[in-house]
């Protein structure tokens, strides 16, 4: 099967986990799967295994796969610590940064703002990652930015879904502006509270944050504080 088929399949069943349609602690069957999707169960078994280290899926004994049970206040956790972690590789990179890396960070935000125009949010989020992805490596500290890639990777599907606010598109293509100024004119300490700013949920407010979240995971953080 080609690998961009593979990917396809990952990202339908990431959009609906994290959408709520397919909800927490329901099974995952590769067989049912598969016969939806009309393919083998190969390519089943890597998308779950994808999505396993993601977070976003569980193998439990005897059950096999099911949709993973993410409380409210882990993922809320999880943002704050992704902002500090890309604040730190903004700062860095504002110190370690080549020119080469600042034009190529520039040409992917000319690209993005096509994205914006035409409302495409696929295209966007790929230009995001790029983006991002470009900072972690002028950052020139490997290991934090395979921490921060890997934090990246297990809140992608958040962080791709908040693209759908309104106006999110233009504000963070807004953000990625005033990002790469501070980075060119190597504003070390301006650029870290910039990016802080623009990963607190994503540049949104929590409580546009929140209402984008399938009830389900806050009914869950609702169980467990009265537990």
């Amino acid at each position: 099967m080609p690998r961009g088929r593979n990917t396809e399949l990952k990202d339908e069943l990431e959009h609906e986990i994290v959408s709520g349609q397919l909800r927490p602690g329901e099974r995952l069957d590769e067989l049912s799967l598969a016969t939806r999707f009309d393919v083998s169960r190969t390519p089943i078994r890597e998308a779950l295994l994808q999505l396993t280290s993601m977070g976003l899926v569980e193998m439990r004994p005897r059950r096999g796969a099911v949709v993973a049970s993410i409380g409210l206040k882990d993922l809320l956790d999880m943002f704050e610590v992704m902002a500090e972690l890309e604040g730190m590789c903004a700062r860095l990179a504002a110190r370690r940064i080549s020119d080469p890396e600042c034009v190529k960070m520039h040409n992917i935000h000319i690209e993005s703002k096509r994205a914006v125009a035409d409302h495409d949010y696929d295209a966007y989020y790929a230009c995001n990652v790029r983006f991002h992805e470009t900072l972690y490596a002028a950052s020139r500290n490997t290991y934090l930015a395979e921490q921060t890639m890997a934090l990246r990777n297990r809140l992608a599907p958040y962080r791709r879904s908040q693209l759908h606010q309104l106006d999110r598109l233009a504000g963070s293509y807004g953000e990625h502006g005033n990002i790469l100024k501070a980075i060119e004119n190597r504003d070390a300490e301006q650029v870290e509270e910039l990016m802080k700013q623009h990963l607190s949920a994503q540049g949104g407010s929590v409580q546009d944050f929140i209402a984008t979240l399938p009830p389900d995971m806050m009914n869950q953080t609702a169980s467990r504080a009265t537990n």
